[in-house]
């Protein structure tokens, strides 16, 4: 259990546990084991409140309270969308740091889009999140808690859970990978893992870890460029993993999981958008189990970067069907309120 965030205290985040971690808690404080599933649905309804675990004894609550807690993030400010209906969710935490999360909602169900980091260490050109830098990984407590938040304050139901928020989540992988199989519990938010979606800049060994574990959620990976040198540019994490590198492992991934890799591309003015950057994609990719989802630039302040318009889209796109690559032009959600694809950023409050 070293993973799991921890108080000052010592007292354990429940939200962090996962069914076996919980029952083990239970057995060494002398309690069944099989409580842990009666926790883990209480929890699942946004219960924070341990006494009103009404189903457990009074001795079990009591314990419960001495010895752990439920985390809990505050709705800071929420904004939403006039536009599409999407809202924003600026979360407190309880140690004060402040990130952001989205809900989408869409014909095919509803979606959350959290956060795996306060703040990035990736420094993307084009993100949001680089500029005010990296604090500390959320606990995989803190990211099912964006979910309850949401559910709760939306009355909605959660259908998909991207994490593409503020963040790399494979950098943050033991968390994220608690957090998957929690909100998969069934006795908990039973969201399917093929209704999960992870978004990284392609950190090759830590994708090559998740494709060993053989859980069959959809990854995407953020290209952005048709070459190293290109990429290099907006993405420094270019110069650590070439681009052949990223789509050997992903070839791994795709092979592991049965599930096909979708590769962001960012259409950036007069940068990665001409005939020729589609042409040299797509004889990198061609053939894979995959899909590009071609994603307008949004305005990020103080990044001098403007988006190809929609004539260059379709062209850009129209040559990657050529080669017979499954490709799509994203509908961004969300744009007015700043809740588009690299519009989310760790906030300093009284800014």
């Amino acid at each position: 259990m070293g993973n799991m965030k921890e108080k000052a205290n010592t007292k354990i985040d429940l939200l962090s546990l996962s069914m076996d971690e919980l029952g083990s808690f239970l057995e060494k404080a002398g309690e069944q084991k099989y409580r842990a599933k009666q926790i883990i649905r209480w929890l699942a309804k946004g219960i924070k409140d341990i006494d009103e675990m009404t189903d457990l004894s009074k001795d079990l609550r009591r314990m419960l309270k001495e010895t752990s807690y439920i985390e809990k993030l505050e709705v800071w400010e929420r904004y939403k969308s006039k536009i599409d209906g999407t809202v924003k969710y600026i979360f407190k935490l309880s140690d004060g740091n402040i990130i952001e999360s989205v809900l989408m909602q869409y014909k095919f169900g509803n979606t959350a889009c959290i956060s795996s980091q306060i703040g990035c260490k990736m420094g993307c050109k084009f993100c949001a999140s680089a500029p005010l830098g990296f604090v500390r990984n959320l606990s995989a407590g803190e990211m099912l808690d964006q979910i309850l938040a949401i559910i709760k304050d939306s009355g909605l139901t959660i259908r998909n859970i991207v994490i593409m928020g503020i963040g790399e989540p494979l950098d943050n992988y033991e968390n994220v990978l608690k957090f998957i199989r929690n909100v998969n519990m069934a006795d908990g938010l039973n969201i399917g893992y093929r209704h999960i979606t992870i978004s990284t800049c392609g950190l090759v060994e830590k994708i090559k870890e998740l494709a060993k574990e053989k859980i069959p959620i959809n990854l995407s990976v953020s290209l952005h460029a048709p070459n190293d040198e290109k990429r290099q540019k907006i993405m420094p994490i270019g110069k650590i993993y070439s681009i052949d590198k990223i789509i050997e492992v992903c070839k791994i991934y795709t092979e592991e999981t049965k599930r096909r890799i979708t590769f962001e591309y960012a259409l950036i003015d007069g940068f990665n958008d001409t005939r020729q950057d589609a042409r040299e994609l797509a004889s990198r990719i061609k053939g894979m189990l995959c899909h590009v989802n071609l994603i307008p630039l949004n305005t990020v302040e103080g990044v001098n970067l403007k988006t190809a318009n929609r004539q260059k889209a379709e062209i850009f796109k129209k040559e990657l069907e050529n080669y017979n690559i499954p490709v799509t032009i994203r509908r961004e959600l969300g744009a007015d309120i700043e809740a588009a694809c690299g519009q989310l950023r760790r906030r300093v409050i009284g800014r």
